[in-house]
C-alpha cells in the first residue's frame, strides 16, 4: 500500500492509501491524476533513511510542481520565499537560535516569545 495524492489543476484535493493495482482500475477516477507521495518525506529528506519522494508528503491544498516533481505546502506568510531545494516556504530573515521566537509578518521580523 502507498499514499497517493489526487491533483486537479495543480492542487491536491485528496490523499488516500491504496495499492497501485487497485488505483489503476479507474474506480477512483483517472489514474493519471493520482501522484504517489511519501508519508516519510519532508523537505527532501526521508525520515527513515530511504529515498525521499517529491520533496514533501502531500496534503490537501498543497501544490504539485511538475517542473520540480515536488509537493509544495501552502504559503504561510506573504513574505516567505520558496526554498527550491526543500520546496518549503522559509522566512526572509533567519530565525534566531538563542530562544523562542515567532514570526511577525507586519514587522518582517522575529519577535522573542514573552516580550
Amino acid at each position: 500500500m502507498a499514499h497517493y495524492a489526487h491533483v486537479t489543476n495543480g492542487i491536491v484535493d485528496n490523499v488516500i492509501v491504496i495499492d497501485l493495482e487497485t488505483l489503476q482500475t479507474g474506480l477512483w477516477g483517472d489514474p493519471s491524476e493520482w501522484i504517489q507521495t511519501s508519508y516519510n518525506t519532508h523537505g527532501g529528506i526521508h525520515s527513515q533513511g530511504g529515498t525521499a519522494l517529491r520533496k514533501n508528503y502531500a496534503g490537501i491544498g498543497f501544490t504539485y510542481d511538475s517542473v520540480h516533481d515536488a509537493f509544495i505546502p501552502p504559503k504561510v506568510f506573504a513574505s516567505y520565499v520558496l526554498d527550491e531545494e526543500t520546496c518549503l516556504w522559509v522566512p526572509p530573515v533567519p530565525k534566531p537560535t538563542d530562544g523562542d521566537y515567532v514570526w511577525n509578518e507586519e514587522q518582517l521580523a522575529w519577535i522573542r516569545v514573552g516580550e
